[in-house]
């Protein structure tokens, strides 16, 4: 069987899902990761070099988006959360020039252990920061995400 190829116009007209995960600490702080500066390795169809984003990824299919969200986090921060803890916060709908994400975002107020930097090539570092003073640049479909939780709105339609 043939392998298939997809022309970019192809991969930006199929509509993909992804999972985000808002870890929040007890004192409100969440968690947000840079992405490294170069495009490449920032390894994102949605883009976002160099700006502050959410754990998480890609839907593997073979999760639940809650499974999904938790194994992101695990991967990317080492910090270990139960599925059945998420509360979903947000969907939005995040199109970028070469790709179109479907992506829904938690809220994980129970957790173990302290974030580290597991993927270095694609997030290079994690820091704590306050809702009300997010730093600049956000990862477009997390700001999205974060104003979403903030206004009590689970999605905005275009």
């Amino acid at each position: 069987m043939k392998e298939s190829t997809h022309t970019e116009r192809e991969k930006k007209e199929v509509v993909r899902a992804g999972t985000g995960i808002m870890v929040m600490r007890g004192d409100g702080k969440v968690l947000l990761g840079r992405r490294h500066d170069d495009p490449e390795k920032a390894n994102s169809a949605l883009s976002g070099e160099g700006t502050w984003t959410f754990p998480g990824g890609k839907h593997d299919t073979r999760l639940s988006p809650e499974e999904n969200a938790v194994q992101e986090l695990e991967e990317e921060t080492g910090l270990v959360a139960d599925p059945k803890d998420l509360t979903l916060i947000s969907v939005t709908n995040d199109q970028g020039p070469k790709a179109h994400f479907i992506t829904l975002t938690f809220i994980c107020k129970k957790f173990t252990g302290e974030p580290s930097v597991r993927e270095p090539d694609e997030i290079t570092q994690w820091e704590w920061f306050s809702l009300d003073a997010l730093p600049e640049p956000m990862f477009f479909p997390c700001s999205k995400a974060a104003r979403n939780y903030q206004d009590g709105v689970l999605y905005r339609p275009l």
